[in-house]
């Protein structure tokens, strides 16, 4: 059974006015957890971080993290930085949803971002009985941030910012209409039949995101640095139980945690082994 782990991580961005703080913090984080606690040697771990982590280069390290992969192995892609939506395109045609996507080093609206398409053909040619973990510190949605406008103005140890990129307003003229949205990896739900079928889950896949669809993460100081409010937590709790934890018990706990420190987001955990007991990383 082989174990490999890519964690990208970006503070510095290409786009102005568009840096954050803690996603480097947020990787080393990760990294010191699956050294300590999951087995993971420092040859299983790929590290990509700030202007390294251009899309060519993510998507290269995505294709190092699946190739090869048999059943029993374990799998693990953590992204902590901003993330947005666009209007899906099938080739020069528009379509009536939207697109997911994770901003890299180079983001530009022209197309140089990572598309939850993009993700979901990479992990579908992986084989039933491998596991692959997804934590997505990041989030998708700009309906969270007007209420997050006024945070400039708190004290230092209690500032945070979105992780969210908005469009310029070319693209949200796009996105104007009253859309059905397509989530990282989702398929349809009794409470949105919308979603497509296509996307379903496989079920050898968890995803962990930072928020539900209509919030947003935040790059948050906490103590003396900052990091991804939802990652600090996350690896807090696996440190706290050396990691012998189930996925279930673990997200109640980093609930728990954020909303005791007044943190206005909602972790959110999904796909079929999530729900089975196992621990994490299992």
């Amino acid at each position: 059974m082989a174990q490999k782990a890519l964690l990208v991580g970006i503070n510095k961005y290409q786009m102005a006015n568009a840096d954050l703080n803690g996603c480097v913090n947020d990787v080393t984080n990760v990294r010191d957890i699956l050294l300590k606690y999951f087995g993971y040697k420092p040859d299983d771990i790929r590290v990509i971080t700030d202007q390294r982590a251009t899309k060519k280069a993510v998507m290269e390290r995505l294709k190092w993290l699946t190739k090869g992969a048999k059943p029993g192995d374990r799998l693990l892609f953590h992204f902590s930085g901003h993330g947005s939506q666009v209007r899906d395109r099938d080739g020069d045609e528009l379509k009536d949803k939207l697109d997911e996507i994770l901003c890299p080093h180079d983001m530009d609206w022209n197309g140089t971002y990572i598309v939850d398409d993009e993700l979901g053909k990479i992990f579908s040619g992986l084989p039933a009985g491998a596991v692959v973990e997804v934590l997505l510190d990041s989030c998708h949605s700009g309906t969270g941030t007007r209420e997050l406008l006024g945070l400039a103005k708190l004290p230092e140890e209690l500032s945070f910012r979105p992780r969210f990129l908005p469009p310029p307003v070319d693209i949200l003229c796009r996105m104007d209409d009253d859309l059905p949205v397509q989530r990282f990896f989702r398929g349809p739900s009794a409470s949105n039949p919308s979603r497509l079928a296509t996307d379903a889950l496989p079920a050898y896949l968890v995803l962990f995101s930072g928020c539900k669809d209509n919030q947003t993460s935040a790059d948050a100081l906490i103590g003396s640095k900052y990091n991804g409010a939802f990652t600090y937590y996350f690896c807090k709790h696996l440190r706290d139980v050396k990691g012998k934890i189930n996925r279930t018990d673990l997200l109640k706990r980093v609930r728990a945690s954020l909303k005791f420190n007044d943190f206005d987001q909602i972790p959110q955990l999904e796909g079929a082994k999530a729900k089975k007991g196992k621990n994490v990383l299992e």
